[in-house]
């Protein structure tokens, strides 16, 4: 069974620095396309893990709790790339003059 280990320490961290650099570069830019991509493909990977986690066979038991690991640091991207998004699509509207998709969270752009 092929499986994306976000566990191991060197790959979380090619994953921390792809995903840092693609935020990045959608700041840059002000392209709130560019920073969708990871949220993108972080919920597709939190996809396939639980398609493995409720396809895995009794042989394979014992990459469940790698698997659990996995969804649980998934689930931590997934939160700060969805805020990220929101961010640059902020500054993306401030440049372009028109509303953003979200001002619910005004308050908090302001503070940082």
């Amino acid at each position: 069974m092929l499986l994306l280990d976000l566990t191991n320490p060197l790959t979380l961290l090619l994953v921390v620095l792809a995903t840092a650099l693609l935020i990045f570069l959608g700041q840059e830019i002000k392209r709130s396309s560019v920073a969708i991509i990871p949220l993108i493909m972080f919920l597709v990977l939190l996809i396939v893990y639980v398609v493995q986690v409720s396809t895995l066979s009794s042989e394979l038991a014992y990459i469940a709790s790698t698997i659990y690991k996995c969804i649980a640091l998934d689930f931590l991207f997934i939160l700060v790339t969805f805020f990220s998004y929101l961010w640059i699509d902020d500054l993306e509207a401030k440049k372009n003059n028109i509303r953003s998709i979200d001002n619910s969270l005004d308050w908090f752009w302001k503070e940082i």
